[in-house]
């Protein structure tokens, strides 16, 4: 390695933890339980022609990856003449940004020495953002709540008090929410001030040097991880609840010597609720699916991202357009990852997974006082839940873990310590893994309830109830989810319903397809599975 390389290798390193640190200002800054507990953000640095050059290990991948693609439009709807020092910009829009209005990014324009040299941005999930809530119930994305345009937020250091306005106006919750966007500007600001610091000290006048030393690394190194699978057309599809009927997913994965691209032709239409999905949302999960089976080790930029491109004709639910709603497009969205990679699963049969349970199962609830002669304040509730993953060729699927999306659960403690929740159970469900040679991992039991006099208006947004995931080689389907209340009524799986305050919801998450013929276990992984009660027979 020579002397030059290796000094671009230690400011490559530096410049990792500057972004690093820059998330976890927004963690430590949020003021929502769904960004400082479950690390549901991205944060990243970007060249001054938008290139995501570094994203923080904190993060999601509906989040980072649509991010890298949302500082063209910053730039773009700002204009490169408009873009001084002293700047923050910010937008909300699904389209330019991660997908759902519940989303919120912010970029903030590096100056150094008065020049323009990057940006730095950050993207969070705010707890409320008006309109119907946090649920698929809506039939245009008006109804969904305040669209943010790309903005000045900030202008010359002159922060946009009308603009802040009008955001807590048109929000349930405006201290959470306002807070968060200073949390989000916050954290880039710390990125900035280390950035500058990071040049000071190794004598630099820009970004542009080091990023084409990453670019053309990280670029070499995708394109050889993708000759591990052989150049065609590989196609799969998969079925899944949806909201009224049920949906087909269909994708065809052609690999060429440069790239991958995902066609989604022959996926079911758009829905009439909020279930479908933008174009820049699939493709994020597409890509994050490839870049999880082929190159894992590499770090995830614009060179990483460039070399996976997708397509989808308008009208179906993986291509949604304006102004259809999208307010839960990760319902849908999050089955991309597992349905590309079913797609090249047989060329790469030692190292692609079982299906999982995929979706998250989110609990939103706006806790409302159940006696009107004693009205209580009302309050908005988050908590991010996860069934288990497929298994893998060679160990067992994840039991309670979020893939693809990679966010993690909120605390019991922290859960309770918002509103007026009581979390009766939170255990391992049994029985829920598919089996096989690797048994899919599990779901979860999940007792909830409101208390203090309050109800739950609760949105409902759940899939593999009807369709589990599927197992792979010879591997059993994983377990359905449930969704009732604790007297054995039935609840909806989709749309706004109510939890009355003497009454408890349950939720069973599924669990994640086995792969490999059930009769090759190890007979020492069964006997502990029958020890520690994950299966009872």
């Amino acid at each position: 390695m020579s002397t030059s390389d290796l000094r671009n290798q230690v400011m490559w390193n530096r410049l990792i933890s500057v972004v690093e640190e820059q998330a976890l200002t927004l963690v430590r800054t949020a003021f929502s339980t769904s960004v400082r507990e479950a690390g549901d953000l991205s944060a990243g640095v970007f060249d001054k022609k938008g290139r995501m050059i570094a994203q923080a290990v904190t993060g999601t991948p509906g989040h980072v990856n649509t991010m890298a693609a949302a500082l063209s439009h910053f730039i773009n709807d700002i204009g490169p003449e408009r873009i001084f020092e002293g700047d923050v910009y910010i937008t909300n829009d699904p389209w330019k940004g991660t997908g759902h209005l519940h989303d919120i990014t912010v970029a903030t324009p590096v100056f150094y020495n008065n020049s323009h040299v990057g940006f730095f941005a950050s993207t969070a999930h705010v707890v409320d953002i008006g309109g119907r809530g946090y649920g698929p119930e809506a039939r245009e994305v008006y109804e969904e709540g305040i669209r943010i345009p790309i903005l000045k937020w900030v202008e010359r250091g002159n922060l946009n008090r009308d603009l802040v306005t009008v955001v807590a106006q048109n929000v349930r919750e405006s201290d959470q929410v306002v807070g968060d966007i200073f949390g989000l500007a916050a954290c880039n600001e710390t990125g900035r001030r280390r950035l500058c610091a990071m040049f000071d000290e190794f004598g630099l006048s820009d970004l542009e040097g080091l990023a084409e030393f990453v670019f053309d690394r990280t670029r070499a190194a995708t394109i050889a991880a993708l000759r591990s699978v052989p150049e065609g057309v590989y196609t799969n599809q998969m079925t899944v609840d949806g909201y009224d009927h049920t949906l087909t997913l269909c994708v065809s994965v052609t690999v060429t010597a440069d790239g991958m691209h995902a066609d989604f032709t022959g996926t079911s239409p758009l829905s009439k609720f909020g279930v479908n999905v933008p174009l820049t949302y699939a493709q994020a999960y597409f890509t994050y699916g490839m870049l999880v089976a082929l190159a894992p080790e590499l770090p995830n930029n614009f060179a990483s991202l460039e070399p996976f491109t997708v397509s989808a004709p308008p009208g179906v639910i993986l291509n949604a357009q304006h102004p259809d709603p999208v307010a839960v497009r990760h319902v849908i969205g999050h089955f991309v990852t597992d349905l590309c990679l079913g797609a090249i699963a047989a060329a790469l049969p030692d190292r692609i997974p079982a299906e999982g349970s995929g979706a998250l199962w989110n609990f939103q609830a706006s806790a409302r006082s159940a006696d009107v002669d004693d009205p209580k304040p009302p309050v908005e509730l988050l908590m991010f839940n996860s069934g288990g993953t497929g298994a893998r060729p060679g160990l067992d699927g994840l039991t309670v873990t979020a893939f693809p999306s990679g966010v993690r659960t909120m605390s019991v403690e922290a859960t309770e310590q918002v509103g007026p929740i009581i979390i009766w159970r939170k255990e391992i469900r049994n029985d829920s893994g598919g089996a096989g040679r690797q048994r899919g991992g599990l779901g979860q039991i999940i007792e909830v309830g409101p208390t203090d006099g309050y109800l739950f208006e609760f949105s409902a947004m759940f899939d593999r109830v009807a369709n589990p995931a599927r197992g792979r080689h010879g591997g059993s389907d994983g377990a359905g989810g449930a969704v009732y209340l604790d007297d054995g009524s039935p609840f909806p799986t989709k749309g706004k319903e109510t939890v009355p305050a003497d009454r408890r919801l349950i939720l069973e998450l599924p669990g994640g397809g086995g792969f490999g013929d059930p009769a090759e276990r190890d007979p020492a992984a069964i006997a502990n599975d029958l020890l520690q009660e994950y299966v009872t027979s």
